[in-house]
């Protein structure tokens, strides 16, 4: 016996093998429907008994294997089904002619046999025949497992009277010697009659009785003739059949501890030992009887107290004692160089008990020398066999890194330099089975949910077989994925000269088939996740940013607006509020507008030791119509944060939400989204878009000023223009309007104000018709209209209570100052070392300015220089207004330069206007509740009576 059966396990020496196979040509798929149907028949009870009847089948079986039946009778083949087709009847005899000779392979050790036909129709299939069944097509055969069981009880009555036959003492009659295959020529003129040989012999027929009664399910009287067979052939050192005696003494003992089964099967089997004592004594007068009591076991089928168990049945052997005489058993096996396969498959038996047990470390012992076992010269077949079981076995004891590792030497061994064609596909299938004992899983989210797990080096080697057995298999998809995979999750592990040998490699298969995010699906229904480049860049910010202040949307304050209530009638719900609070987080207080331009701005940098090239890198996002608008970066080697704006138009209004990004980077498509990036901070992700809003360019005939004013508040936008005008000049102003959005204009509003600043004080000077423009309206995009506004310079100084704020208590002097000029002119300040002359001066100069009523209004500048000599300058000002021109009114004017102050006294002449003396009245005021908050310095009471 050269190939082991792998998949034995203890329970399987109290079952019977049935061999099912074809004859002639039989489609596979219908054979195989047919043999799940007969093989779903495990177990039969028996007709008038206790006892059930367990049935292994097998659709190959090696005849050489057959030659082992009298060492353990599991292994012989005691029963043959065979499936057949047969179209019509002259074709019957070729194919009962080939049954027959199917029987002949198998007749030195085969009890019954059966024969289905399908197909066969006429009066041959109305014969009554008990080893034949006729069944019109592979459809219509609905007794087929009634028919099987019926073939089983056949067997067991052939097995229950050999087990008569051979466990009844004859006196006088001659025990024969049961021999394996390469016994028999070493038992060749031997004595016969020696005791020794004789209870050689009475040992062997011993441990066989045993079988027999085993199998026919009898475990107490199995247990009994296993204790006498090891007596027996301890006495003589018969090693070979005495580990066989040991054997079977542990599956015995298995069959009773463990019901369920050792082979991970979901169908327990039920204990065939709650029979009656009696029942054996029927069978063979003289039996031993073994006391065991059900009641002893656990809900698992072992015993709490192995002591106690051990002394309701003397023979069973406790599961601690399994395992000794496993390994004694095993040893004996190890002693015969022909017994490898026995030797093996008894260590497979071994751990399975094992694992049930939960002693992982001595099952990985029996596994251990498993390994070392030499079968001799293996085909490359039966290796990857070998090495698959072994892989099963150790996963099953849960040592899954150890699993993997001989996982991987089956994949290596499909693909062995002797083998004419490799199997790349069972190498690949074989080496995706690997990952989980070394950590790793094809989908990228589970590297990043904190720190990396296995060995990084173990992991690479890996991948890069799967890459190039992809490759091999012809599937350049695949090894796209994979290399993205690899580049992806282990760029921490990779060094820079790696680096450029797996990117290198990335764009030579992207070449020929460029990657995406679709799933890919393996033909065993495996799905292999996409894997987007988070790391290629890597990105730690995300922030909307808000549109440029000449696009923001700003509300229309209405009166219903204002009248509106902000409190609702529904009742107060904390579960809403919390949601409704989350959003509100995530929502971003600013708006985008429906047609513009939106932007996002990504802080990415290169962890790459060269240059990065990312093109066609835009948004993600979801709840409106958003067209995204790629963009293409190079990104320098290893470099710091970089900024990145991604920018889009939405197409639609409503509430737009960011999810993340895309690029296209190695010839690998990614969608990144933000959910799945580590340490990324973002300010929000939501934003409303609202519709499209009219757009309107403003431009004037004026020229721009080189000051920019600042806006009064966020509604308004500052766009200065400059104009220099006397006071009463008029000069005409023209504002061109044009709809330069893609929504018509429907009203327009205009409106002016006065900006009042420390130096100056502008009066209301503007004014403009509205009627010829609001003609024009609506108006649509590209269309334009103009606006003529009239300027007229009206300066009212009057009444402004901070124009003195800055008059300091120092001395004067008096200059003049031409009125043509006022504004233009630069006032140079007085050197402070040129001396102060006691002796003030005053010059008179005049100009023409037309005013309402179409007279000229002269007008007299007087210019008062304060320096840092004579105090108070109060007194002074006030006894120059009055003794210039006390009869006539006059204005004041603060100006200052550097670090002096001015006063113009602009003294209107020939004005005999009532408003000349309002002017003066409150001018004269003004002066003296200025002077009374200077802790009452000086008196204007007395002044005051002078002017009045």
């Amino acid at each position: 016996m050269s190939v082991p059966d792998y998949m034995q396990c203890a329970e399987d020496h109290q079952t019977v093998l049935v061999v099912v196979q074809p004859v002639g040509i039989v489609p596979e798929d219908q054979f195989f429907k047919i043999y799940k149907r007969i093989a779903s028949v495990s177990q039969v009870s028996i007709r008038d008994s206790q006892r059930l009847l367990y049935i292994r089948y097998r659709h190959h079986y090696l005849p050489e294997n057959n030659e082992w039946g009298d060492f353990q009778t599991h292994r012989k083949v005691v029963g043959l089904i065979s499936i057949t087709t047969c179209a019509s009847a002259k074709e019957w005899p070729q194919t009962a002619e080939r049954f027959h000779g199917q029987k002949e392979v198998y007749s030195s050790t085969l009890y019954d046999s059966r024969l289905l036909v399908f197909g066969l129709q006429g009066e041959i299939t109305e014969q009554q025949r008990t080893d034949v069944a006729f069944y019109p097509n592979f459809e219509e055969c609905s007794d087929v497992e009634k028919r099987v069981e019926d073939f089983v009880e056949s067997i067991f009555i052939v097995l229950e009277s050999k087990r008569l036959d051979r466990a009844t003492d004859k006196s006088g009659d001659k025990i024969p010697l049961l021999c394996v295959p390469f016994e028999k020529k070493d038992f060749v003129g031997l004595d016969t009659d020696s005791r020794h040989y004789k209870k050689r012999c009475q040992g062997r027929m011993r441990k066989h009785v045993g079988d027999l009664c085993l199998q026919a399910g009898m475990l107490q009287d199995a247990l009994v003739h296993y204790h006498m067979a090891v007596e027996l052939l301890r006495g003589v050192n018969d090693f070979l059949w005495l580990g066989a005696a040991l054997e079977g003494l542990c599956s015995a003992s298995v069959i009773f501890h463990y019901p369920g089964g050792t082979a991970g099967k979901t169908a327990g089997r039920k204990p065939s030992i709650s029979q009656p004592a009696d029942a054996g004594k029927r069978h063979r007068p003289g039996a031993q009887e073994v006391l065991i009591d059900p009641g002893a076991l656990t809900a698992n089928g072992i015993s709490a107290d192995t002591s106690t168990e051990i002394g309701r049945a003397k023979n069973c052997l406790s599961p601690e004692d399994i395992i000794e005489k496993y390994k004694e058993a095993i040893s004996y096996y190890g002693k015969y160089k022909n017994a490898g396969v026995i030797e093996l498959e008894a260590c497979v038996k071994a751990v399975r008990v094992l694992a049930i047990q939960k002693r992982a470390r001595e099952a990985s012992e029996f596994l251990q020398n498993a390994v070392y076992i030499n079968l001799g010269q293996l085909s490359e077949e039966e290796k990857i066999q070998r090495y698959s079981i072994l892989s099963e076995l150790y996963e099953l004891i849960g040592f899954h890194r150890k699993s993997a590792f001989f996982k991987r030497v089956a994949a290596m061994q499909c693909v062995a330099p002797t083998i004419p064609e490799p199997g790349w596909r069972a190498c690949y299938k074989l080496l995706l089975e690997t990952l989980p004992g070394y950590s790793l899983s094809l989908d990228p989210k589970d590297f990043s949910k904190g720190t990396h797990r296995g060995w990084a080096a173990v992991q690479m080697r890996l991948l890069h077989e799967l890459v190039y057995a992809s490759r091999r298999m012809g599937n350049p998809g695949l090894s796209v994925r994979h290399l993205s995979f690899l580049l992806q999750t282990m760029l921490d592990f990779l060094s820079d000269q790696e680096k450029k040998e797996v990117t290198q490699s990335l764009e030579n298969y992207t070449s020929k088939c460029p990657g995406g995010m679709e799933v890919i699906t393996l033909p065993d229904g495996l799905k292999l996740p996409p894997v987007p480049f988070t790391k290629l860049p890597i990105v730690r910010s995300v922030r909307l940013l808000n549109l440029p202040v000449s696009l923001r949307p700003h509300k229309v304050k209405g009166l219903l607006g204002q009248n509106m209530s902000t409190a609702s009638p529904f009742i107060y719900s904390p579960i809403i509020m919390h949601n409704r609070g989350e959003e509100r987080c995530k929502k971003i207080d600013f708006q985008w507008v429906q047609g513009d331009v939106c932007e996002v701005q990504l802080m990415v940098y290169n962890p790459m030791p060269y240059e990065l090239r990312v093109e066609n890198m835009g948004l993600l996002t979801s709840g409106v119509e958003f067209e995204s608008l790629p963009a293409a970066l190079s990104l320098p080697a290893e470099s710091g944060l970089y900024p990145v704006t991604l920018v889009g138009v939405p197409r639609t209004a409503g509430n737009i939400t960011v999810n993340g990004y895309h690029t296209s980077v190695f010839g690998v498509t990614s969608d990144c989204l933000l959910e799945g990036l580590v340490g990324v901070k973002t300010g929000g992700c939501l934003v409303e878009v609202i519709p499209s809003l009219p757009r309107l360019q403003l431009s004037t005939s004026l020229p721009r000023s080189a000051h920019t004013a600042q806006p009064m508040s966020k509604e308004e936008l500052s766009s200065t223009v400059s104009v220099q005008l006397f006071n009463g000049e008029m000069q005409q102003l023209t504002i061109t309007l044009e709809n330069i959005g893609s929504e018509g204009i429907e009203t327009l509003e205009l409106t002016s104000k006065t900006v009042s600043t420390k130096e100056k004080v502008f009066g209301e000077f503007l004014s403009w018709e509205l009627e010829d423009a609001l003609s024009h309206l609506p108006l649509k995009p590209g269309q334009a209209v103009t606006l003529a506004v009239s300027i007229k310079v009206k300066l009212d100084f009057s009444g402004q209570e901070n124009l003195l704020q800055d008059l300091n208590d120092d001395g004067i002097s008096v200059t003049g100052l031409p009125i043509s000029s006022p504004l233009r002119q630069v006032l140079k300040p007085r050197p402070e070392t040129k001396p102060v002359s006691s002796e003030s001066g005053m010059l008179r100069t005049c100009g023409c300015l037309r005013g309402r009523n179409g007279q000229s209004d002269r007008v007299e500048v007087l210019r008062v220089t304060c320096s840092t000599i004579v105090r108070p300058p109060a007194r002074v000002v006030a006894a120059l207004c009055y003794l210039w021109k006390p009869e006539e009114p006059f204005s004041l004017l603060c100006e200052s330069s550097g670090e002096k102050t001015a006063l113009i006294l602009n003294v209107q002449m020939c004005c005999q206007t009532k408003s000349a003396l309002v002017y003066f009245c409150v001018n004269l005021t003004f002066l003296e509740s200025i002077y009374r908050k200077r802790n009452n310095l000086w008196d204007l009471s007395q002044f005051r009576k002078i002017i009045t």
